[in-house]
């Protein structure tokens, strides 16, 4: 029966088909009752972020206690369902490999300041919270590159972006602060990974001011939203996280900004947001198999802001003719920007834009190697950092887009275990960053993780996924029927999926043929009695 009423559908959007939106319904001001530029105790000369924060907590006597329960303080997560103890603090990635040993370098973008020590807990004293990174509105708040989570006060260094940094005015964004913007959120979110948009793929710069194409929510020329909107709050507990993903939202409320446990396109848009039309009804048909994503996001990398699809560790290490570390930028971005694809530090990229996703079944559940029993892997086989579960016939999991990072990453070939890498480190002689030496970056690495080292490594190819769920495309630019429905379409290789004329037994593929040509003919008969019933009027 599945197969038939995919087939009529076929024949009822013969045309390309144009996945419709509903419409989210509006958000109501939420412009602050207090000015804070009025407030005396903001209007002073700040020498340093705590200070603010401190100022800040006599007022929100509670903010603090609510900030250092959540993720963003803690990066931390016990998976409920597994076991595994996950979180920035605790998993080894496909990027820069892993926090601890690289402090204060990874904790710039700390929700916090001061934590350069991963054998310690976040710092507990009330000040140690940033209150600015999400809530500044001045546009010139920013967080050090190197400084465990500290905003530059001097015009020395690099910021979090990679940008040169500046003195930050302190006073001016703490009498500006509001609530979250897109810029507040990307500050971090945006430039993971080592730069713009090198890990996610669909969390870019782009998205503070993009166009419709790039992302038809955040766009001001769509609905302007904010990250908020969909990853609600409350006690500053955030909705929704890649350690702790939702496949679905039955509940979906149809509300924007009414759910405080999930951040799922369901929990707005309900389970049937199509049309009620012939169209429609197929589309909703589909919402128990396929997420939201699937179709609506068909690209990432949009709005000229490359991605990094494959990284080689194996590479680094190389010097040029005069002993030099070197780098090379034969990469060049829609928007004129030249990419590295060598840095002895780092080894080889390959970057891609508009890139289109994989498809795998998902419901939710995400392990990581690291974190796994043991933490063994087969070396004989590509790696998975993180791996993902889902099937056809559960009756929980949904096709979705995944951006699928691929590379060589170092091992303990003794052990067979991932390695934990000293890579930042300028006044060190151990890390990869400063004096290229693989084996003394995993040796000092393996001691601060406090993890047991064989004293041999090698390099292994590795995966990982990251669930795209950013730069929703509008409507007219949604997956359409044919974009699966055919012989090579982008579902092609996902195990329990029927695709007419792609797959099933000789007699089934015949028999969904004659019911095709049926309804055909029949839709052709009902067109031709409608045109000489209304001629027959007149």
């Amino acid at each position: 029966m599945r197969r038939v009423l995919t087939a009529l559908a076929l024949i009822a959007t013969a045309a390309p088909a144009l996945a419709q939106q509903s419409t989210a319904p509006e958000i109501p001001g939420s412009d602050s009752t207090a000015d804070h530029s009025r407030f005396e105790i903001l209007q002073k000369a700040f020498t340093s972020g705590p200070e603010v924060t401190e100022a800040c907590l006599s007022c929100h006597t509670e903010a603090d206690d609510q900030v250092m329960h959540s993720i963003h303080f803690n990066w931390e997560f016990e998976n409920p369902r597994t076991g595994e103890l996950l979180g920035k603090r605790n998993v080894i990635n496909a990027f820069c490999g892993n926090v601890v040993g690289n402090e204060p370098r990874c904790t710039s973008c700390h929700a916090g300041y001061g934590w350069d020590d991963m054998h310690q807990p976040p710092p507990q004293q009330s000040t140690a919270v940033d209150c600015l990174v999400c809530h500044d509105r001045s546009g010139q708040y920013t967080k050090l590159a190197t400084g465990a989570g500290h905003p530059p006060m001097e015009a020395k260094g690099k910021t979090i972006t990679g940008a040169d940094a500046w003195a930050v005015d302190l006073s001016k964004a703490a009498m500006s602060v509001g609530m979250p913007g897109r810029e507040n959120c990307g500050q971090c979110h945006f430039y993971g990974g080592g730069g713009d948009n090198v890990k996610h793929g669909d969390l870019s710069s782009a998205l503070v001011m993009p166009d419709v194409h790039t992302d038809v929510h955040m766009s001001p020329d769509g609905a302007n939203m904010v990250c908020t909107d969909c990853h609600v709050t409350e006690k500053h507990q955030w909705a929704g996280s890649r350690y702790d993903v939702h496949a679905t939202d039955p509940e979906g409320t149809g509300r924007p900004g009414e759910r405080r446990r999930v951040a799922t396109c369901e929990s707005c848009h309900g389970t049937e947001p199509h049309p009620v039309d012939i169209k429609g009804m197929k589309l909703n048909d589909h919402t128990d198999v396929v997420a939201c994503q699937t179709c609506h996001i068909p690209t990432m990398a949009k709005g000229g802001v490359a991605t990094k699809t494959w990284w080689d560790w194996s590479t680094a290490g190389k010097r040029d003719a005069e002993g030099n570390a070197y780098s090379e930028e034969e990469f060049v971005q829609s928007d004129g920007k030249h990419l590295h694809t060598y840095l002895s530090i780092k080894g080889d990229f390959r970057w891609e834009e508009e890139a289109q996703p994989i498809y795998e079944w998902f419901d939710g559940q995400v392990s990581y190697a690291s974190a796994a029993q043991g933490g063994k892997i087969d070396p004989t086989q590509p790696v998975g950092i993180n791996e993902i579960a889902g099937d056809a016939h559960d009756g929980k999991s949904r096709i979705w887009p995944f951006k699928k990072m691929e590379g060589r990453q170092a091992y303990d070939s003794g052990n067979d275990t991932l390695v934990y890498s000293h890579v930042w480190g300028p006044d060190t002689d151990t890390a990869l960053w400063t004096n290229l030496d693989w084996g003394k970056a995993i040796a000092a690495g393996m001691k601060a993780a406090g993890k047991e080292y064989s004293g041999e490594y090698g390099f292994i190819d590795t995966y990982m996924y990251w669930p795209t769920t950013h730069m929703v495309a509008p409507a007219s630019e949604a997956l359409d029927c044919q974009s699966c429905h055919a012989e090579d379409g982008r579902l092609a290789n996902i195990a329990g999926v029927f695709m007419p004329g792609t797959g099933g037994s000789a007699m089934a593929v015949l028999l969904g043929k004659i019911l095709f040509a049926l309804a055909l003919l029949g839709v052709l008969g009902h067109a031709l009695l409608r045109l000489f019933s209304r001629k027959g009027e007149h």
